[in-house]
C-alpha cells in the first residue's frame, strides 16, 4: 500500500518558454500587509528610542555642571507656566502666522516660474543668472535693507520669509523640469500630443518629487528667517520672545521657545512628506 502523497501546490504546466510556464503565482495580500504593520511599528520603536536617547543626553548636559544649562524639568516647568497665561499661544500663532504668509507667496511663485525656467531656454538664460546671484546673498543679510525700506512692521519679515522660501523652491522646480526624460517627451510627441498636453502629462508629473522636496526645504528656510527677523525687530513672535529672555538670562524661556519652533516646524514638515507620499506613490522607494 502507498503512503498518502502530501498535497502539492499545482504549477503551470506547459513546454519550457511557453506562457503557461511563465506565468507568475500572486502575490499573498496578507503578507504584503504584515510586512507593512511589521515596518511601521519598527519605526514607531526607532522614534521612541531616539526620543528617549535625547532626552538622556539632556539630562547628562543638565547634571554636568554647566552654569544655568536648564534640565527638563525646569523647561517642562517654564513651558507650563507660558501656556498657562497664553504667552506661548500667543508668541506660535505671530510665528506662525508670518512663516505661512511668506511661505504661501513664495511656493505660489516659485512654481510657475521655475517651469518657464526648465521649459524655454530663453527665460532660463534671462533669469538664471540674477537668480544664482541672489541664491549667495542669505535672506539674513537682506532684512537691515528691508527694515530701511519697507519698516518695522510685519512687510519687512514677510519679504524675506518669501525671498527664502522662492529662492529654494525655483532652484529645485526648475531643476526638476530639466531633469525630465526627453525619452518620455519624445514618445508622447510621437503619439500625436501636443505642447501642453506634455506639459500636463509628463513634465509636471515628473518634476513634481523635486517642487516638494523643494517647498520642505523652503519651510526650513522660512522658519530660520523669521527666527532672525523676530530676533532684530518684532513686537511678538517665538523670536522676539527668545530675545527678551536673552536679556534677563532666561535659559528656560530660550529653550521652551526652541522646542516650540522645532516641534512647529517637524509637524508642518511631516504633513509635507505626507502630501509628497500620496501625490508621488508611483514613485519606488527604498
Amino acid at each position: 500500500m502507498k503512503a498518502p502523497t502530501e498535497a502539492v501546490e499545482e504549477q503551470p504546466t506547459g513546454p519550457p518558454g511557453s506562457p503557461a510556464s511563465k506565468t507568475p503565482r500572486p502575490k499573498d495580500p496578507r503578507g504584503t500587509r504584515k510586512k507593512r504593520g511589521t515596518g511601521r511599528i519598527t519605526n514607531t520603536l526607532l522614534g521612541l528610542a531616539s526620543a528617549a536617547l535625547g532626552l538622556l543626553v539632556w539630562v547628562v548636559l543638565a547634571g554636568s555642571g554647566i552654569e544655568g544649562f536648564p534640565g527638563p524639568v525646569s523647561v517642562a516647568r517654564r513651558a507650563g507656566e507660558l501656556i498657562a497665561d497664553g504667552t506661548l499661544f500667543e508668541d506660535a500663532g505671530a510665528s506662525l502666522k508670518r512663516v505661512l504668509t511668506g511661505y504661501a507667496l513664495g511656493v505660489l511663485l516659485a512654481v510657475p516660474v521655475g517651469f518657464l525656467m526648465g521649459w524655454y531656454p530663453v527665460v532660463r538664460r534671462l533669469i538664471e543668472p540674477w537668480l544664482q546671484f541672489f541664491r549667495m546673498v542669505p535672506p539674513l543679510a537682506i532684512i537691515p535693507l528691508a527694515i530701511v525700506l519697507m519698516g518695522i512692521d510685519e512687510t519687512p519679515k514677510i519679504f524675506v520669509i518669501f525671498l527664502a522660501s522662492f529662492l529654494s523652491c525655483v532652484v529645485s522646480t526648475f531643476q526638476g523640469v530639466v531633469s525630465v526624460d526627453v525619452t518620455l517627451v519624445n514618445a508622447a510627441r510621437v503619439l500625436g500630443a501636443r505642447d501642453p498636453q506634455v506639459f500636463l502629462g509628463v513634465v509636471v508629473p515628473a518634476s513634481t518629487p523635486f517642487i516638494l522636496v523643494g517647498m520642505r526645504i523652503g519651510l526650513g528656510a522660512s522658519w530660520a528667517t523669521v527666527v532672525a527677523a523676530e530676533l532684530i525687530a518684532a513686537q511678538g513672535g517665538l523670536g522676539h520672545r527668545m530675545q527678551q529672555a536673552q536679556v534677563y538670562y532666561d535659559l528656560p524661556t530660550i529653550f521652551v521657545q526652541l522646542i516650540a519652533i522645532g516641534a512647529i516646524g517637524l509637524a508642518m514638515d511631516r504633513l509635507l512628506l505626507l502630501a509628497e507620499r500620496r501625490l508621488t506613490h508611483w514613485q519606488e522607494r527604498r
